[in-house]
């Protein structure tokens, strides 16, 4: 999908696309990131405080890489965390990936999200058939050498077909994801660190399979959600007269909201079922935004006015990567900073705070 309309911090790239790609230069707050005492371990997890991140230019044909720098500028943070997208056989790392995770000036790692079983399905990968993609992944792997974050097929709740024949249940997910993981180690890939990052919707958490998607505490490093929430109270349908007051939007909420959903009939919120289910595995909020329907502008500052002291209740928590676009998959929702000045303003606030001071190790 192509945007009608680009983001206000995208329109440095004319600049780019003119030749004066000095309109990218990092700003001096990037360029000089303040000291901090809390670095990352053999597993990425900071020794305080969160790893901050982001994608941007999503849904659209700018290059991530410059939609993220551009993003950076206009957050006035860099995103220590670069969240890139991959399916099937695509090359791994990209010359941009490579670049983007060696600038000195903005240290930065990838999350990389693989739908390993593109054109095939999770039964198979787990039978081995995709093997032999596995193992090129390794090469790759291996020769970029760095750390980086490996989300296999992310948001499979939306995936799960219950019907034995296509190999796509859940617990057909669980297999596919011990058999790379598995292999991956057996090809001497150490570099990757594994999380299995979830929708945490209430509808699938109430599924009878839900629980099957789990791949095992030994194959996997950290649990993720990818999550959001609309900032639009209420939502009556276009043209409809309103008679009574209209229920809220889906999802309206807060920065909290988004971490605690539960499964419709009851049962622990996905933040809860993370720590307690899984205790000692560092959550990762692998994809977070708050939108509202495109061209229906709402502030969404008090969303990002509530995220540091959640962070703060929740010291699981060690990672938050922010998901930017005009327009989501379906082209109904807008899930940028800047929607509005005070969305862009707040979301600067947030970006400053030294809760997210980090450095990579």
């Amino acid at each position: 999908m192509r945007l009608a309309k680009l983001p206000k911090y995208l329109t440095a790239l004319t600049a780019v696309i003119a030749g004066a790609s000095a309109a990218l230069v990092p700003s001096a707050a990037q360029a000089a990131p303040r000291k901090t005492g809390c670095v990352t371990d053999a597993k990425l997890v900071p020794s305080c405080n969160v790893l901050w991140g982001g994608a941007a230019g999503g849904f659209t044909s700018t290059p991530r890489d410059l939609a993220l720098k551009s993003w950076e500028q206009a957050s006035g943070r860099t995103a220590t965390l670069f969240h890139q997208y991959h399916k099937g056989d695509e090359v791994f790392p990209t010359k941009a990936e490579i670049a983007m995770t060696n600038d000195d000036k903005n240290p930065r790692t990838l999350v990389l999200n693989w739908k390993i079983a593109y054109r095939s399905t999770w039964a198979a990968v787990a039978a081995g058939e995709q093997d032999r993609r596995i193992d090129a992944f390794a090469a790759r792997a291996k020769k970029f050498g760095k750390k980086f974050f490996l989300v296999l097929n992310h948001e499979p709740e939306n995936d799960v077909d219950t019907d034995p024949a296509n190999g796509m249940r859940a617990k057909d997910f669980a297999a596919m994801y011990r058999h790379t993981i598995q292999r991956l180690r057996a090809q001497g890939v150490d570099n990757a660190i594994n999380v299995v990052a979830y929708m945490g919707n209430e509808d699938w958490m109430a599924k009878s399979w839900w629980g099957d998607l789990y791949p095992g505490d030994d194959v996997v490093d950290w649990i993720g959600l990818d999550s959001y929430v609309s900032v639009e109270k209420y939502c009556p349908k276009p043209g409809a007269a309103i008679k009574k007051k209209p229920k809220n939007c889906y999802h309206y909420g807060s920065f909290a909201d988004l971490l605690d959903r539960a499964p419709k009939g009851g049962g622990k919120g996905f933040y809860e079922w993370a720590t307690t289910e899984h205790p000692g595995k560092p959550f990762m909020v692998a994809e977070w935004g708050a939108y509202h329907r495109v061209g229906k502008l709402t502030d969404k500052d008090f969303v990002y006015a509530d995220v540091v002291a959640e962070l703060k209740k929740r010291p699981a928590i060690k990672a938050i990567v922010h998901f930017d676009t005009k327009k989501d998959d379906q082209g109904d929702r807008d899930i940028s900073i800047d929607s509005t000045d005070a969305s862009l303003a707040a979301f600067q606030k947030l970006a400053a705070n030294p809760i997210f001071d980090v450095k990579l190790r």
